[in-house]
């Protein structure tokens, strides 16, 4: 029989129960358990409540007892990342500075097939430790769940050296990480061929490997001028439906065109929506495809947020991401960016802490997570505070002090 620990007492539990996932959230339906305690056995929760009746009533293993002020909150879930790559992009973001723009930044030799060049020298060894890194440095900013795109190799091989890596990080980096194909990223290169000669071969070779390895069950395509067009991932997307993968969408970052696309193949998730107009947001709010916002990528380019406010206003689910890349999206900290996006698009603590939590779980299909409750995975976060609004008030300045994954403490700032 596993054994049953009891950890507390917080001054708050932000339990994340009795939220819808869509529409806007007032402060007040947050639920919060005052001097509380959370009993975990194995790798779940099974049972919160006031920590000295817990004590008392329950018989258990053993008890971890805090000292001071404390606040427990769901582990954050990252919904939409690029931390598998190689090299930098630190030109980029000079050049981008001092005023060039995108295609300048391009005909340079940067840009996203910059990554693709770097990222394709790199082994299959050296992108799994970057990656693995990469992921526990995001756990220690209290994110127990990562999604991690392929997207940089653009190649049958590539793309599936890419995906090993993400798979075999998986086994030792202490976030979950959910991976991604992302090889409809842009038109490679060095194809000889159409857009759709491309998206035919990736589907066709690719697509199966996908299955037969379990490399992933999410397929990705960046729908923009300057990728694919909604007529382009047509086939692309049907064959990926056909084999029972989940369709995601990069949407609307420049040019308004994908979210449509993305409700019309169901897409789980449209992801960026920077563009997005009344049109677009109406489309998403009458959907259930959760609008994903990545507040990094507008900080890193320069260019406008994502239009949360509006979307939840009219009634769609948001959840909010990093875009952790090298390109647009160097920063990688998630409670920073959703806070300044707070700031910015004048969202609630609730609607910002739902973002990052269980609507980020149902952006990745994930039900196991995002909530502390009976019967959930023990993924939690926990700040040095008495209030839980200093967490978004610091802008990601307050760190958490310990971070439990499957039931285990992986992360204590003081040890």
């Amino acid at each position: 029989m596993e054994k049953s620990t009891l950890i507390g007492p917080f001054k708050q539990i932000i339990t994340m129960t009795g939220i819808p996932i869509k529409g806007a959230v007032k402060d007040s339906e947050l639920h919060i358990v005052s001097d509380g305690g959370i009993i975990i056995t194995g790798s779940t929760i099974t049972k919160i409540g006031d920590f000295e009746l817990l004590k008392e009533s329950d018989k258990i293993a053993e008890t971890i007892t805090l000292k001071g002020n404390h606040v427990c909150v769901p582990g954050f879930i990252d919904a939409h990342t690029h931390i598998c790559f190689g090299g930098s992009r630190t030109k980029d973001y000079a050049m981008r500075n001092a005023g060039k723009s995108y295609l300048e930044i391009a005909h340079a030799g940067g840009g996203i097939w910059d990554t693709v060049t770097q990222t394709r020298k790199a082994t299959q060894e050296e992108l799994t430790k970057s990656t693995i890194k990469l992921a526990n440095r995001h756990l220690k900013n209290g994110t127990t769940t990562i999604e991690v795109k392929s997207g940089y190799g653009l190649s049958i091989d590539e793309e599936l050296k890419m995906l090993r890596a993400i798979k075999e990080a998986n086994i030792t980096a202490m976030p979950d990480l959910i991976p991604t194909c992302l090889a409809a990223h842009m038109l490679p290169k060095d194809f000889q061929g159409t857009e759709t000669a491309y998206l035919s071969e990736i589907a066709e070779r690719l697509f199966p490997i996908l299955k037969s390895e379990k490399l992933a069950n999410r397929i990705d395509a960046f729908i923009e001028e300057s990728a694919f067009s909604a007529e382009d991932i047509k086939d692309y997307f049907n064959t990926a439906r056909a084999m029972q993968f989940d369709i995601t969408v990069h949407a609307d970052q420049f040019t308004p065109a994908g979210s449509k696309v993305a409700v019309n193949y169901k897409a789980i998730s449209a992801d960026h929506l920077e563009a997005s107009t009344d049109n677009e947001i109406a489309i998403l709010a009458n959907s259930n495809t959760i609008a994903v916002a990545l507040p990094g990528a507008s900080i890193g380019l320069g260019c406008d947020f994502t239009p949360a406010r509006k979307l939840l206003d009219a009634g769609a689910a948001l959840a909010i991401a990093s875009d952790h890349n090298p390109g647009s999206a160097p920063m990688g900290d998630l409670l920073t960016q959703a806070s300044i996006l707070g700031t910015f698009q004048k969202l609630t603590n609730a609607e910002v802490l739902s973002g990052i939590t269980f609507r980020a779980a149902a952006a990745l299909k994930l039900q196991d997570r995002g909530k502390l409750e009976e019967g959930l995975l023990a993924d939690f976060a926990v700040f040095h505070s008495d209030n839980y609004q200093d967490i978004l008030y610091n802008q990601g300045n307050l760190k958490p002090c310990m971070v439990w994954k499957d039931g285990n403490l992986v992360y204590d700032k003081h040890n």
